[in-house]
């Protein structure tokens, strides 16, 4: 439609969520489809925080607070959480269907599981790796307003590379750091064999670093779609740093 490249990245890839620019050779309602998702989710938050600064929200005390809620609404459900049970065997019927989950010599039954691909090493394959740099700063990352959270898409092509890099930044307003203190996690699909300096053009965005963690770790997806044995296994954490 004409638009210049640096806008169609900031709309493929900021608002609409793409990793790649294979989406380009997609069918259009897609794209709008994620356009539409981005202006409603900012238009419902603004409408509750009475400003349009972003289309996100996170919650306060970190992603921990995620699964406490998921075990509020399965409680309201009738649902039952077992904490700190070890999963020692996945238990199969004769046909190879999951029948249950046995922990410290009891059985809990089940109709299926969902479960994430460490669960099931011998029903997964590995796709790639992530590279994850997290960063303890004394300082809002430059030129962002003085943010106190903000999220950065760095598009593939301005870094000569096949994917996005994520920078993810949150800080004392959501209860995950002290006072003064901000937390900057960078994160990108491994590349070459190096992939800390794969990081490096979105650690110089953040400014000085206080300390700094780095880690890879294997992206893994399951072989089916669970529909045979009822294992509906995730794909691994990979490096976008929306949760979508």
């Amino acid at each position: 439609f004409g638009l210049e490249p640096e806008t169609r990245d900031f709309i493929g890839h900021a608002m609409a969520l793409y990793t790649d620019d294979k989406y380009q050779m997609r069918p259009a309602i897609e794209t709008f489809q994620r356009l539409r998702l981005y202006m409603d989710s900012m238009a419902r938050f603004s409408a509750q925080t009475k400003t349009t600064k972003s289309p996100y929200i996170y919650p306060r005390y970190g992603l921990g607070e995620l699964p406490q809620s998921f075990a509020r609404l399965s409680a309201i459900y009738g649902g039952t959480y077992m904490l700190r049970k070890p999963v020692e065997e996945i238990v199969y019927d004769d046909s190879g269907v999951v029948v249950g989950v046995k922990s410290e010599g009891e059985v809990a039954k089940c109709k299926f599981v969902v479960a994430d691909p460490s669960y099931f090493p011998a029903k997964v394959r590995k796709t790639g790796q992530t590279v994850r740099a997290i960063c303890i700063l004394s300082h809002p990352i430059p030129s962002t307003d003085n943010a106190a959270s903000c999220q950065i898409i760095i598009p593939q092509k301005t870094m000569k590379r096949s994917s996005d890099i994520y920078i993810s930044c949150i800080s004392a307003s959501h209860n995950v750091s002290p006072q003064g203190k901000f937390v900057a996690i960078v994160s990108a699909t491994v590349e070459t064999q190096n992939p800390r300096a794969e990081l490096e053009p979105a650690l110089k965005l953040l400014g000085p670093i206080d300390e700094i963690f780095v880690n890879v770790t294997d992206n893994f997806e399951p072989l089916a779609d669970g529909t045979k044995d009822k294992c509906f296994i995730s794909t691994s954490y990979d490096a976008t740093s929306h949760f979508e």
